[in-house]
């Protein structure tokens, strides 16, 4: 096997995110309030002391009732249902290879739960391509268990993608312990397996989607590796509605053997779960093999991920595509990321803003022409070029305001209201799937996330270039109940200097392919405008028929007068009935507190459920003589602040949470003061 390939996997999950550019904020964590993602050892510790900011625990003795981080790591958000719609080219194909992703988005124990005062963070976005997301990490001096934190399990969950945590069993070379592989599968006295019960306790408390399992310690005998197999089968069984995923490494024997393809030295294992990573080292005929054999035991080809390491060299990566998904025949198999936070590791730190790494990552997906419609050829196949993008817009009301899940500085109806950088992927919008797909008669402008203003949250959508003519940039694909009642809210403006715009919001009743209606949207004069917002009733489109739906949602653009169009969309709403407003959350409270050397305080607060829908909830802090900052947001019931400031000398401070709908509107609040 490719040596250079094995140590990046083993290193990978032993440090997370070593290759990340020095400055990030992902050193150890500090002794304190902060909560982190949980991380375990299945039973016995190393020897010796963990190193700082380290906690040596084991899963063994796990208990939810005893867990007083659990609140924050709880994800809330349901798995979105998700469809399919036609793809955008005539070489992506439907319900066929599939993607997994391995991605590290801190070190083993440094996962903060819910979000950290950086911008400068991995900001997934790219959803619709993804089958399954693998929260991944692991190492030998932190912890071999992870789970997954609550932001990144609501941000997929919101999209339609399971996450699963990961079990590491790293290599005698990374400190690996036979023991702890033995320690895994150890039996009870009815023959069942009290680690994969936790492991099932673990996974529904805090409300994510299975297991990757990669047991890499070598050394072991058949007798191990049949209590393996068993192990995993009874994990399967006992947590019905979960995900197992395997990695091949261990092999039936009990030893390690990367066989980088489906045969008899892995099987079983296959068959225990419900799908297999291969190694990187797969050939095509490996993998043809490797598909036949899985469809002669009645399973689809497409449970087996083709192992694609890009940790190291990222679009540039060499892959035989054609092994995998090859054009003008079926796909063979699936394939899997390695690390694709490559785009954000990547970065030079002189780059390093989120608009630069939403670039890169769109680059990544959509590949170099940034139009999935027209994805290229070149050495990089992108996932948009064979993989049909899927969708989760399917009931009302739905809104977005192009929020990525983390900025510079937080918005609220176009006005700053946070001056710090942040990041928290459960206040993600679902976001355009395709980008970007652009039709106009002219040179394409540069379309992406900017986040030198929003209307809401840290991020709007700009179209940025000079219009040859009218352009139409698809946004949505969708399946979105349409009646006469359907109303589109835009809320968009033109910056400084720009030259007037003439909008339309495009609306497509049909899909094979897109046929757009335009309803006109409004126009901004010469050198730019203030945020306002438009409602547009579509409905008047369906003419007497019934049972329609909204198959696509768009904006076309025009400028009469030449010159470089800078026009921002910072909400885009869809609804019936304006829906009432959310009940406030219930009483909050502070948990825990402590006072920081800089003269701020660390805090931990709980606070009620809302009645009715909600989306998320927010906290502001209440500013002496009227106003108020913004602390954060997240979809649980908990929240930590790591620096709650003094606006002036005040003795007390009151922090308002809010209940927030899907379509932004707030609730009253609940509020609880904090005494200095």
């Amino acid at each position: 096997m490719d040596i250079s390939r094995r140590q990046a996997l083993a290193a990978g999950a032993a440090a997370a995110v070593a290759a990340a550019p020095a400055g990030r904020a992902h050193a150890a964590p500090a002794a304190g309030l902060q909560p982190y993602a949980s991380y375990w050892y299945p039973d016995s510790l190393p020897t010796g002391a963990p190193g700082p900011g380290i906690r040596w625990r084991s899963l063994s003795t796990w208990r939810p009732e005893d867990d007083p981080d659990l609140p924050f790591n709880r994800a809330t958000v349901p798995l979105a249902p998700r469809f399919t719609p036609p793809p955008p080219n005539g070489t992506a194909r439907a319900g066929q290879a599939r993607i997994c992703a391995l991605a590290a988005f801190a070190t083993t124990s440094g996962n903060p739960s819910q979000g950290s005062p950086t911008a400068d963070f991995y900001a997934l976005t790219h959803w619709a391509y993804l089958d399954e997301l693998v929260f991944w990490g692991g190492s030998a001096g932190e912890g071999l268990i992870l789970a997954p934190n609550a932001p990144v399990v609501d941000a997929a969950h919101r999209n339609g993608v399971p996450v699963l945590g990961t079990v590491f069993l790293p290599p005698v070379a990374y400190g690996g312990q036979l023991r702890w592989t033995r320690d895994l599968v150890r039996r009870d006295a009815r023959g069942g397996f009290p680690l994969a019960e936790q492991l099932v306790r673990v996974a529904r408390a805090y409300g994510f989607d299975g297991w990757f399992l990669n047991a890499e310690t070598g050394g072991g005998d058949a007798r191990l590796g049949a209590d393996m197999r068993d192990f995993v089968a009874h994990l399967r069984e006992h947590g019905a509605g979960l995900r197992v995923t395997w990695y091949d490494a261990m092999a039936i024997s009990g030893d390690v053997a990367w066989q980088n393809e489906l045969n008899d030295h892995n099987a079983p294992f296959f068959r225990a779960s419900d799908g297999m990573f291969l190694n990187f080292n797969w050939s095509g005929p490996g993998l043809a093999a490797s598909a036949e054999r899985a469809r002669a035991a009645g399973r689809s080809p497409y449970e087996l991920w083709a192992g694609v390491d890009v940790e190291a060299r990222g679009w540039d990566t060499p892959v035989d595509w054609d092994a995998v998904v090859a054009a003008g025949r079926p796909h063979v198999v699936s394939f899997g990321f390695y690390r694709p936070e490559w785009t954000w590791t990547s970065l030079p730190a002189a780059e390093r803003a989120p608009a630069a790494f939403h670039a890169r990552d769109d680059r990544f997906w959509s590949g170099p022409s940034l139009d999935p419609a027209r994805p290229g050829a070149g050495p990089w196949r992108a996932p948009a070029v064979s993989v049909a993008d899927r969708s989760t817009l399917s009931s009302l009301p739905f809104a977005t305001t192009f929020n990525t899940g983390h900025g510079t500085g937080w918005y609220e109806r176009g006005r700053r209201a946070g001056e710090a950088a942040w990041n928290h992927l459960g206040l993600q919008d679902r976001l355009p799937g395709r980008r970007w797909v652009i039709h106009t008669p002219g040179a394409r402008p540069a379309v992406g996330f900017d986040f030198a203003d929003a209307w809401h949250g840290g991020s709007s959508l700009l179209v940025e270039g000079a219009l040859g003519g009218p352009t139409t940039v698809e946004l949505y694909a969708a399946r979105l109940p349409l009646s006469k009642e359907t109303v589109v809210e835009l809320t968009h403006r033109t910056d400084p200097g720009s030259p007037g715009v003439r909008v339309e919001l495009a609306v497509a009743l049909e899909e094979r392919p897109y046929r757009f209606v335009y309803l006109p949207a409004g126009a901004f004069r010469p050198g730019g405008g203030d945020w306002t917002t438009v409602v547009l009733r579509p409905g008047a489109l369906l003419r007497g028929r019934r049972g329609q739906a909204v198959r696509a949602l768009g904006v076309r653009l025009g400028a009469a007068d030449g010159g470089t169009v800078r026009w921002r969309l910072g909400r885009l709403a869809v609804r019936d009935a304006v829906p009432p407003v959310p009940g406030p959350p219930g009483a909050a409270s502070v948990t825990a507190a402590r006072p920081q050397a800089d003269g701020s305080a660390a805090l931990r607060l709980a606070w009620g459920a809302a009645a009715g829908p909600v989306r998320h909830y927010e906290l502001r802090q209440a500013l002496p003589g009227g106003g108020f900052r913004f602390l954060g947001g997240t979809c649980g019931h908990a929240y930590y602040v790591p620096a709650l400031r003094r606006a002036g000398g005040e003795a007390a401070t009151r922090i308002d949470v809010r209940a927030v709908d899907e379509l932004y509107t707030a609730s009253a609040p609940a509020s609880v003061t904090f005494r200095w």
